[in-house]
């Protein structure tokens, strides 16, 4: 497993060719847009302006698009004090500034965090998982989350939750408007453009997981492990995870399931399961408690 310093390394690498695939993704999926149209340079401008446009806000305002589809509101310290106090005795273990608490109002138990680095750094967790855990299982989600926010996860995970909602979204909006051939006299290079630019439009949301899939799910065994070196609590970790698994399930996009510390996608039947875990943003379940049982 990497330390915390190759793991920050490797985040800010991968946020930058994330950042980069993204920008050239788009703009060759709208050079094929444009080739089908007939005014390629033209689209293909415009939509390298828009992804880089994309891009930047996805780096610096991302975690307010989170926020927002998650519909999350702050957490008021006289309603959560426990929260408050959680994550002030965290931040002072990890020597970072207390991050900004936000609460979603949903019985289901789960939370993430997000942002860019420590000092612009969101906690955010469900009102069911502040109603149910105890203190010290309270604590060692945070700690998981200050793990991420340590580790740089939340500058990765940000930018893929809201470049790969754009993608999905891009493809979704070209496959539902269709394309019109332009009648010329050379049909056949329309022809071959139309189908390469129709492999690309189905290839969209595959190359959005694909992109989202970039995060190893190693990161959850890490934060896990930074949560018990925080709180000196494994078995506060262990309790806690499996408290959150049988309730965790929220009604979010599938874009944002990675950001979380368990998979707020409903779970699939059981002759689906091999075939889902091969997409799965976590490790599961079973192979984070072994991995907590051994630090006893």
């Amino acid at each position: 497993m990497l330390n915390v310093y190759e793991q920050v390394d490797r985040n800010r690498r991968r946020s930058s060719l994330v950042l980069i695939s993204f920008v050239v993704f788009v703009g060759l999926f709208f050079w094929l847009v444009g080739q089908l149209l007939g005014s390629s340079w033209q689209i293909t401008i415009l939509a390298i302006f828009l992804s880089l446009l994309s891009a930047l806000g996805s780096y610096y305002w991302g975690d307010r698009v989170v926020l927002a589809a998650t519909h999350a509101q702050p957490a008021r310290r006289d309603q959560y004090p426990n929260f408050y106090r959680a994550a002030e005795n965290l931040a002072i273990a990890a020597q970072i500034p207390v991050p900004r608490l936000y609460v979603i109002n949903t019985p289901a138990m789960n939370a993430f965090a997000t942002g860019r680095d420590p000092h612009h750094a969101i906690i955010c967790a469900t009102r069911g998982l502040l109603e149910n855990l105890n203190q010290s299982e309270l604590e060692a989600v945070i700690g998981h989350e200050t793990g991420h926010i340590i580790n740089y996860d939340i500058r990765l995970m940000t930018i893929v939750a809201v470049l790969v909602g754009g993608v999905v979204l891009l493809s979704d909006w070209i496959l539902r408007g269709g394309l019109a051939l332009e009648d010329d006299d050379n049909h056949q290079n329309r022809a071959w453009l139309f189908l390469l630019g129709l492999f690309f439009l189905l290839f969209a949301p595959l190359a959005a997981k694909l992109i989202q899939l970039a995060i190893s799910r190693r990161r959850e065994f890490l934060a896990d492990a930074m949560a018990v070196k925080f709180t000196r609590q494994p078995r506060a970790m262990i309790s806690a995870l499996k408290k959150i698994a049988s309730h965790s399930s929220l009604p979010t996009s599938p874009a944002l399931a990675h950001l979380f510390i368990a998979n707020p996608r409903p779970t699939k039947p059981s002759w689906q399961q091999k075939i889902a875990s091969l997409f799965a943003t976590h490790p599961p379940l079973e192979a984070r408690l072994a991995a907590l049982e051994k630090m006893l």
